[in-house]
């Protein structure tokens, strides 16, 4: 007889670890036992577990409203879209729930863009090792066999060119191109950034063929490297932008950023969420707005970042064996392997350190961005410790 099939679909690996209570940078299992967390939910709890500010604006929602549909204006959504407008290149902004909703968003305003306008243009180029979510689209978009393999035919129009190579960008980049669609920071790829220069060299190589530029600031935005969209160190700004993870500060939240222009396509009826913009999230993501662009918050941030990483180049340098390098930006660094990164990941859990993997055999490192220097520290005396269970 078979076995029954789990409760829970079985689509994740899980680690056999649950928690029950997370404050700041720590969590807390049934056990009682703390764990430092260098993972954030996967770069979500930006502010860290359980940030008092956030908590009161959730409660205060809680007891007054939670949902009304986007059949009616909602106020915390009008807030949260000007505070995005204020702060950044943006004219207008919808609300997701995820980033994947984002990244189809993105895609169906660049293809209503070049409808409207009367071009033939089908292409959108995306880059090896991206990762834009999980549906249809997004799988296809990223082209990997990893996550396609089995879910055919996939969504056309897409053609996926090789990270890093200007020859191949060059080639591919002309008037059928619809758009270029990147990470400026690959995070499951491996936390491989595009040089300045790329970026403002493909902004350039965008505006000279007309092709829509989209940036995927899922993982590496809100603050996560040091700037409030990691786009801005390049001094560049993008037609179309994704947003999600720590914008809701672990409430689930997302959100598409746009021209006037790239967004003209998009007018009523032809896109929609029943749940997105819920007053609920955006009072959530108002805050997590407010507390990431206030004065000294981002300075404190890259103080603290930098000194991190060169705690990290030590560690690389004292054990070659296990280390490779240090790659990465702001609080979204990687540590490049040696050894299996799983390996490493689960001696870090040893020493009740959490991390995540990611591509290219990396330890992603993504603490809340409130994290102290003091644990900032303890991290790194943790990561030691588990570094020498490995030698």
């Amino acid at each position: 007889m078979n076995a029954p099939f789990p409760p829970v679909l079985p689509t994740y690996n899980r680690t056999p670890l649950s928690f029950v209570k997370g404050d700041g940078a720590w969590l807390y299992a049934a056990s009682g036992d703390r764990y430092l967390d260098l993972t954030s939910g996967i770069a979500v709890n930006a502010l860290g577990h359980a940030h008092p500010a956030l908590v009161q604006v959730l409660t205060d929602q809680a007891q007054a409203l939670w949902h009304v549909s986007n059949l009616y204006t909602i106020p915390a959504q009008e807030q949260l879209a000007q505070a995005l407008v204020d702060n950044t290149f943006a004219d207008t902004v919808f609300f997701t729930n995820s980033g994947t909703e984002a990244a189809e968003l993105a895609i169906k305003m660049v293809r209503k863009y070049w409808h409207d306008a009367g071009e033939a243009r089908p292409t959108i180029l995306t880059f090896e090792g991206a990762f834009h979510g999980r549906s249809t689209g997004a799988i296809a978009a990223a082209g990997s066999e990893k996550m396609t393999k089995g879910f055919g035919p996939l969504m056309p129009g897409f053609k996926v060119l090789p990270w890093g190579d200007h020859d191949a960008l060059n080639a591919a980049l002309n008037d059928t191109v619809a758009a270029v669609m990147l990470e400026p920071v690959q995070g499951e790829g491996g936390i491989r950034p595009l040089p300045d220069a790329c970026l403002k060299g493909l902004r350039d190589a965008c505006d000279r063929t007309g092709a829509l530029l989209v940036l995927d600031e899922v993982q590496c935005g809100m603050g996560r490297t040091g700037r409030l969209f990691a786009h801005e160190w390049a001094g560049i700004s993008p037609d179309i932008m994704m947003v999600a993870k720590g914008i809701g500060g672990g409430f689930p939240l997302g959100a598409v950023l746009a021209t006037a222009r790239a967004a003209s396509g998009m007018t009523a009826g032809t896109h929609g969420s029943t749940y997105g913009g819920n007053p609920l999230a955006c009072v959530v993501g108002a805050k997590v707005v407010e507390i990431i662009t206030a004065p000294g918050f981002l300075e404190g941030l890259r103080r603290n970042a930098t000194n991190f990483r060169q705690s990290l180049e030590g560690l690389v340098a004292a054990h070659p064996d296990v280390f490779e390098a240090v790659r990465g930006q702001g609080l979204m660094l990687g540590l490049k392997c040696c050894v299996p990164a799983a390996d490493l990941v689960k001696a870090a859990q040893g020493q009740h350190l959490l991390t995540v993997p990611a591509a290219d055999n990396v330890v992603r490192l993504l603490p809340p961005l409130t994290i102290s220097e003091d644990e900032l520290a303890e991290a790194i005396t943790r990561l030691d410790a588990a570094a020498r269970t490995l030698l």
